[in-house]
């Protein structure tokens, strides 16, 4: 079976890392899904602003290639223990494929700004479709073991004051963006219980957003720390 890409993702998030683990957790996030040409966008999304959320189909195009088939896999969540892969939403998956709702917020000739988002820059799109509620909604519905919402485990502290002020005449929402995705704690397991040590190693972390490299670590069990932004684009440097 060969499937289309019928576009490509324009995310906030530039890498896997920090990027959030599921749909809905950073309602700041913001993606634009551009769709090709041959698809005809102004004429296959007609109707599509009349639905409130929308059902995203895509590829895990950064899982290595070749990588052999894991019937039971670590989610996060669960620190080192192990589940069947089919119960997870891990994306090392027997087929590389994701399935992400997002909330709609505009729809233009090209494709669909999309928010609450956890895709990264680049990842194909194979389909979309509307979210129907009377439906897909189900309140009386179990999730296993992940029936409640991840925790917020870290207050964020930005220390970079005068760099944060230049970004936000760009982009207005970024510091609530930074702030809702990295309470979270975006860092693997190898990396925690370290909070407070000299380390850089095991404390200096960083992350890209849009243009810019943030630098943040973790001075206590608490706490987040944002303390350098570099940019890539001009505009940004001092």
């Amino acid at each position: 079976m060969n499937l289309n890409v019928i576009g490509f993702v324009e995310s906030c998030y530039i890498d896997k890392f920090a990027t959030p683990r599921q749909p809905g957790l950073v309602p700041s996030s913001q993606a634009f899904i551009r769709l090709k040409p041959e698809f005809q966008p102004q004429d296959s999304l007609q109707g599509l602003e009349e639905f409130s959320h929308l059902w995203v189909i895509f590829l895990f195009h950064k899982n290595s290639v070749g990588s052999r088939f894991h019937a039971k896999v670590h989610p996060p969540r669960l620190g080192q223990e192990k589940v069947g892969v089919f119960s997870t939403r891990s994306p090392h998956r027997a087929n590389p494929l994701g399935l992400s709702l997002v909330k709609i917020d505009s729809i233009t000739n090209e494709g669909v700004w999309v928010s609450g988002i956890d895709l990264i820059e680049g990842t194909p799109v194979v389909d979309l479709k509307p979210y129907l509620q009377y439906a897909e909604s189900i309140p009386e519905a179990k999730s296993g073991w992940a029936q409640s919402p991840p925790t917020k485990v870290f207050a964020v502290q930005i220390t970079c004051h005068e760099k944060l002020a230049k970004w936000k005449l760009q982009r207005p929402n970024i510091e609530a963006l930074i702030r809702e995705t990295l309470c979270f704690d975006p860092r693997p397991e190898v990396y925690k219980g370290f909070e407070g040590e000299e380390s850089p190693y095991r404390q200096n972390h960083a992350m890209r957003l849009f243009e810019g490299d943030l630098q943040f670590r973790y001075p206590s069990p608490q706490i987040v720390e944002i303390f350098d932004i570099h940019f890539k684009n001009d505009e940004f440097q001092e």
